[in-house]
Parts: C-alpha cells; sequence; structure tokens
C-alpha cells in the first residue's frame, strides 16, 4: 500500500510537470507566450507604415486605405462596407495615436493573454473590437469617421477590471489605468468615447462569460457566454443596418 501511494504522488508530479494538472482561473494552461498580442501589435504597425508610406506622412490622415477601414456608420451599413466593423480596430491616424495604443496593447495585452491563453485571449479581443463598433453604429453620428484599437484595449481594461474583483485584488493599479485613459478619452477632440464605452462594457462581459462559468464543462459553457454576447452583438448590428436603410430610403 505504501509503495502504491509512492506511485500515485510520483504519477501525480509527473501529471503536474507536464502542464496537464495546472490552470489559470480562465482555465487556461499556464504559458509565458504572447504571441496572439505580438500578432496584434505587429499588425497594427504594419497599417499604419503602409499608410504612412501612401500619405508620405507620418500624419496619415489622408491615406485612401486609412479612410476605407475606418469605421463610418453609413458606409458601414447603407454602402455595404461591412469590414470596416473589424478593420477600423486596425487603422490609427497620426503616430501618437498609434504609439499610444500599442503601449497600452503590449503592457496590458501580455498579462492577460497568459491568463486566458490564445484562444481566450483572441476572443475576448474581437469580441470587445465589436462591441465597441456596435456602439459607435448605434450610438454616433453615422457620417463620423473614426478608427484605433482603443476600443478594444478599453475591452481589455474592462477584463481586468473583472479580475480585480474577483480575486478581491488591490484595485489601485486598476483605477490609475481607467482614470488616465478617462481623462485622454474627454480632453483630446476627436477621440471616440462610444467606442471606449462600447469596448469596456464588452470586455466586462466576455470576463465575466469566461471566469465565471461553471468549472464543470467550462469550455463548453465559456464558448456558449461568449457565443451568446457576439450574436447578440451581431443581432444589433442587423437592426441598425436595417433602421439605417429605412431612414436613406
Amino acid at each position: 500500500m505504501h509503495a502504491g501511494s509512492q506511485q500515485t504522488r510520483q504519477q501525480h508530479r509527473e501529471y503536474q510537470n507536464s502542464g496537464k494538472g495546472t490552470r489559470t482561473i480562465a482555465g487556461a494552461r499556464p504559458t509565458n507566450s504572447v504571441v496572439v498580442t505580438m500578432t496584434l501589435l505587429a499588425v497594427n504597425v504594419l497599417v499604419y507604415l503602409i499608410t504612412a508610406l501612401q500619405a508620405k506622412s507620418l500624419d496619415n490622415s489622408n491615406s485612401s486605405i486609412d479612410l476605407a477601414g475606418a469605421m463610418q456608420p453609413v458606409a458601414a451599413l447603407a454602402d455595404g462596407q461591412w469590414w470596416r466593423i473589424v478593420t477600423s480596430g486596425f487603422v490609427h491616424f497620426g503616430i501618437i495615436h498609434i504609439a499610444a495604443n500599442m503601449f497600452s496593447l503590449w503592457m496590458i495585452g501580455r498579462a492577460l493573454e497568459q491568463v486566458f491563453g490564445k484562444v481566450r485571449y483572441a476572443a475576448l479581443y474581437f469580441v470587445a473590437l465589436l462591441g465597441s463598433s456596435v456602439a459607435v453604429l448605434l450610438f454616433d453620428n453615422p457620417l463620423q469617421i473614426s478608427g484605433g484599437a482603443s476600443g478594444a484595449l478599453f475591452g481589455l481594461m474592462g477584463c481586468y477590471a473583472v479580475i480585480v474583483v474577483k480575486l478581491k485584488l488591490n484595485p489601485s493599479g486598476l483605477l490609475i489605468t481607467l482614470a488616465i485613459n478617462a481623462y485622454i478619452t474627454f480632453s483630446i477632440p476627436g477621440i471616440s468615447i462610444l467606442a471606449h464605452v462600447g469596448g469596456l462594457i464588452t470586455g466586462a462581459l466576455v470576463a465575466v462569460a469566461l471566469l465565471y462559468a461553471p468549472e464543470r464543462d467550462r469550455v463548453r459553457w465559456q464558448v456558449i457566454g461568449v457565443s451568446i454576447i457576439a450574436v447578440a452583438l451581431i443581432g444589433l448590428t442587423v437592426y441598425r443596418a436595417a433602421a439605417l436603410s429605412s431612414l436613406l430610403a
């Protein structure tokens, strides 16, 4: 019996050493990989460099590629340019805009990717991006042009807030981060407040779906929770498209 216990403990250690016996609070295997964050950062910077080269200036605001990918509700919904709902999260207007957003992505995204793993983290980022775009589609001036990764980044901050609550962490770091970003949002002209609020709320909802899913069949419940949020956002987009088309007819 003693030999059996030793064998069991040895098997348990081998199981944990293989990484199969440890999970993060989101149910992911612990990892130091930040490949999704690096990929998002690389794509955003690449798009900015292409548009800056096209505009022959670090101020790429007049780049036709930038304008074709930016969010404008009328163009996205009434003119059938649906790609703007996603591509608007990858276009930036000027070097300060891209630098500030990519710094935030690097600082916040790495930690969250290590907690959530690649798939959950990517779902969090893109559903938050969708939520920020839907907020603009629903409530912003239909002719207003906007863009940038900050809507998705606010989604990451919303997720961070849920983690602080769940783990009962010291909220001072979160409050400072939110205060700085709120100051930037409301003090610098041209920044889409609606996109930030939409991303923040959506990111928090996705985090709740991921972190508070029942442990039994956790992955299935996480998929269901995130899917419900994504489908609801798509439904709101279809509703807004119909309303906008009727308004313009």
